[in-house]
């Protein structure tokens, strides 16, 4: 059986040596080294490491990890119902209810050995078949998380009372595929993470430094934005993530509105996919948590068998095809998956 001891990997960084876990934001602010998840529903999980140094990512080992077939993902809402539900939010959107709404739906798999199931031996894969700039594992099995992360998105970086939001709307094959409908989801999100930030930053300091950059990711890009602000006198990390969570790109605008269509239209929660994956050094006042995107899960809870789960979902807004939609949500998860399953092959092809 593989070690299943708790650590933390975040690019190259390592984090061993568990010292304690709390659900408490305030720890953030105290000190040591923390890993932080955070399920879209709220469920935080502070985990502080005593022991942190760089190391690079792995190679992948034979044994150490045994993904699902290919054919045996099943998901939460198939083509029919996930169209269906583009269809009742563009009636929302012209009933004046919401400009977008996020809609998700969550891929679960039986794990065939869930003892050649280890996270980070699936963030070793991860690294050279979908490389991903906030990429990690977060593993603390007797507290319930399993993650290993490619996310592409930054959800909120931290330096003393700096912070920076990177939100991901628009979402092609390459540059030409992107539309006007991409830009205008992108400046909506934006909108409203300013508004987030401005809930806990000093007046007047938040700022948009970047605005629609075009960003290559493994067999997609996206459209990114910066956004910035310095945070107000006696805000901290409880105060941040109170005023930003969940993530404005993965919920919709505005915010309160989205989230009520959302738990309509999805049949399953969402865990830490659309969360916040990351790390917090209390002693330096740093931080840096990805919005949890492009994000395996390993669920041992499940009456049945462990299963591996994953997300995958689009920005729905009154210019949305149905169709398309569906296709965004497969585009993002084909590639992840084909890796998960041991189906992706060094040529760049899935199998």
């Amino acid at each position: 059986m593989h070690d299943t001891a708790p650590l933390a990997r975040f690019g190259h960084l390592l984090a061993t040596g568990l010292r304690d876990v709390t659900r408490d934001p305030e720890a953030l602010d105290s000190e040591g080294f923390w890993a932080v998840a955070a399920d879209f529903e709220g469920r935080l999980t502070c985990a502080r490491f005593r022991d942190v140094r760089t190391e690079p990512v792995p190679e992948p080992m034979p044994g150490r990890w045994r993904g699902p077939a290919a054919e045996d993902w099943n998901s939460s809402l198939d083509r029919d119902a996930y169209t269906a539900g583009v269809r009742r939010i563009r009636e929302h959107i012209a009933a004046g209810e919401v400009y977008q709404a996020n809609l998700c739906r969550i891929l679960s798999a039986p794990l065939p050995d869930p003892d050649a199931a280890d996270v980070d031996a699936l963030t070793a894969l991860l690294a050279r078949g979908n490389p991903a700039p906030y990429a990690g594992t977060i593993r603390l099995p007797a507290h319930g998380v399993e993650i290993a992360t490619a996310s592409p998105e930054l959800y909120l970086r931290r330096s003393g009372t700096t912070v920076e939001s990177g939100p991901i709307k628009g979402t092609g094959r390459t540059a030409e595929d992107l539309l006007e409908k991409d830009h205008a989801e992108n400046v909506m999100i934006v909108d409203l993470v300013r508004n987030d930030l401005g809930r806990v930053c000093a007046t007047g300091t938040v700022s948009v430094p970047a605005l629609c950059a075009v960003e290559a990711h493994p067999g997609l890009v996206h459209l990114v934005s910066t956004v910035r602000g310095e945070l107000g006198l006696g805000a901290g990390w409880p105060e941040l993530l109170a005023a930003t969570f969940p993530p404005g790109s993965v919920t919709g605008a505005p915010k309160s509105s989205a989230l009520k269509i959302i738990a309509a239209l999805e049949t399953a929660p969402r865990g830490p996919y659309c969360g916040g994956i990351g790390w917090v050094d209390a002693d330096r006042g740093t931080g840096e948590l990805a919005v949890g995107i492009r994000t395996f899960w390993i669920d041992r809870t499940h009456p049945a068998a462990p299963v591996l789960r994953f997300g995958t979902g689009a920005g729905i807004t009154w210019g949305s095809d149905p169709q398309r939609e569906w296709e965004e949500t497969e585009l993002k998860a084909s590639r992840l998956l084909a890796v998960a399953s041991g189906a992706y092959a060094a040529s760049g092809r899935t199998g």
